[in-house]
């Protein structure tokens, strides 16, 4: 941190001016602008899978089921460990807020460090895919294609963390969301261009197979990551957060601390949706090809409250950081309002068109796909009031992570998804007949219990704090 008064490198609209808290409509741009390219990056997250399973599925099912089961196994673990990197963004906020930047290259390099130890149960595990998968009952000729497949992944596991990880959580708290952006953008063209080369050979690539998939994405995991870390290193604008410094035990301790909670909040939310797809699965292929085209729906409109709700994740750190509880509280309130208020657009485009949304997956005219398309176009309706919901919990979540408080939500997710939410839909299923319709009902219970939870939990703490704040300034100490 410097002390010459003059504006620093980096550094934000909002947090060059810590003493004049924003209106509410500046709130909604700064949290929309932050959004926006955090959204993106997500989506091309989802592209580069996209393109995976294209071009896996033109080897065949063998290839495209060991492929997909191999990549999702990947990116569940994965994904899991980067909730404990989400510490990082709240902890730089906060030190932001509190004009203590010089804490931030602290933060940074013990998250660095954190990323790397995380890595290596992650690695250990991946590497044991194929016994594990055989104690498990799966097929043995399917384990040993799937450890083969995560036998490449693995290698790109640091990488992952430190680019989707790390990084995605350490830029957009220093004000760097647009390079997430640019290089989420080009990853999806470097992924798909070395994944047709690499599996069939072309363009004097080495022929590689369904393994060619997995070397794409660890390539392009790995160039991205370090692009990233090159853009915050070289550039004059962002260097000074990154500058050389020992990591802190006693600060990863504390970023531990708080993301720990959040992995665990992930996990729980995961293995619902994917007992629901296995009990889904008893149903037959038509039940289980409709909650995947629902769900597919779904994920992709999720992408923008789970923006918001990091961009919130921020804001609400930053304004804490300050001592400005009143300005954290509007930030999270008007995060929250976007959040569902784009899911409300959101659930309205499928109540007005859930035909055409179903004819982008299935021929509506083909009599073998009749019951699936009239079922998926029913669990459409359901997931209209599921994305309201659902992008309430996520933008509350991250509300509440701004305000460093992981772990009473980790217990109302525990609490709302598998007390409420799992029996809900198991009851409606198999006790009432409700079917694929009765489980969808249970995961929309489930959201909405942890919806509710997640916003009483942040009205309560923002109200105390704001409380705290203005007693401490009528009672100032002599």
């Amino acid at each position: 941190m410097t002390h010459t008064g003059q504006p620093q490198p980096g550094r934000s609209a909002f947090s060059r001016a810590v003493s004049a808290p924003p209106s509410l409509s500046r709130h909604a741009a700064d949290t929309a602008r932050l959004a926006a390219p955090l959204a993106i990056a997500q989506l091309s997250q989802m592209a580069m899978s996209v393109t995976d399973t294209v071009l896996l599925g033109s080897l065949g099912a063998d290839a495209l089921a060991a492929g997909g089961l191999g990549a999702n196994l990947f990116f569940t673990v994965v994904t899991l460990l980067q909730g404990v990197l989400t510490s990082v963004s709240v902890s730089v906020s906060h030190a932001r807020g509190a004009q203590a930047e010089d804490r931030v290259p602290h933060i940074y390099w013990t998250g660095f460090l954190l990323s790397v130890l995380l890595s290596i149960p992650a690695f250990v595990l991946l590497s044991f895919a194929t016994p594990i998968l055989l104690a498990f009952g799966e097929p043995a000729l399917l384990a040993h294609n799937i450890g083969e497949y995560t036998g490449v992944l693995r290698w790109a596991t640091l990488g992952s963390l430190i680019g989707i990880g790390l990084m995605r959580s350490f830029l957009p708290a220093i004000g760097a969301a647009k390079r997430l952006l640019w290089v989420s953008l080009g990853g999806v063209f470097v992924n798909g261009f070395l994944n047709y080369g690499l599996i069939h050979g072309a363009w004097g690539l080495p022929r590689l197979g369904f393994l060619g998939s997995a070397t794409a994405t660890t390539f392009t995991v790995w160039t991205s990551a370090l692009i990233l870390m090159a853009l915050l290193h070289l550039r004059p604008r962002f260097r000074h957060f990154a500058v050389a410094t020992r990591p802190s035990v006693p600060l990863m301790s504390e970023l531990f601390g708080i993301g720990w909670p959040v992995a665990i909040t992930y996990g729980v939310e995961t293995m619902l949706f994917l007992t629901t797809g296995l009990m889904i699965g008893v149903l037959g292929e038509s039940s289980l090809a409709a909650h995947q085209i629902a769900l597919n729906v779904a994920s992709v409109a999720f992408m923008v409250p789970l923006s918001i709700g990091q961009a919130a994740n921020v804001r609400v750190g930053f304004w804490t950081g300050a001592q400005q509880p009143l300005a954290a509280r509007h930030a999270g309130f008007v995060a929250l309002a976007l959040g569902v208020g784009f899911m409300t657009l959101s659930g309205l485009v499928l109540i007005l068109a859930p035909h055409a949304i179903v004819g982008l997956y299935l021929h509506l005219d083909d009599p073998r796909n009749a019951a699936t398309v009239q079922l998926a176009t029913s669990l459409l309706g359901v997931a209209a009031l599921f994305q309201i919901v659902d992008g309430m919990q996520t933008v509350g979540s991250g509300c509440l992570r701004g305000l460093k408080d992981t772990r009473i939500p980790m217990i109302a997710a525990a609490i709302g998804y598998w007390g409420i939410g799992f029996p809900t839909g198991y009851t409606l299923a198999f006790h009432f007949g409700f079917g694929t319709r009765g489980l969808w009902w249970g995961l929309a219970a489930g959201l909405a219990s942890v919806a509710l939870l997640m916003t009483l939990r942040f009205h309560k703490l923002s109200l105390r704090n704001v409380r705290m704040a203005a007693a401490a300034a009528s009672h100032p100490a002599s």
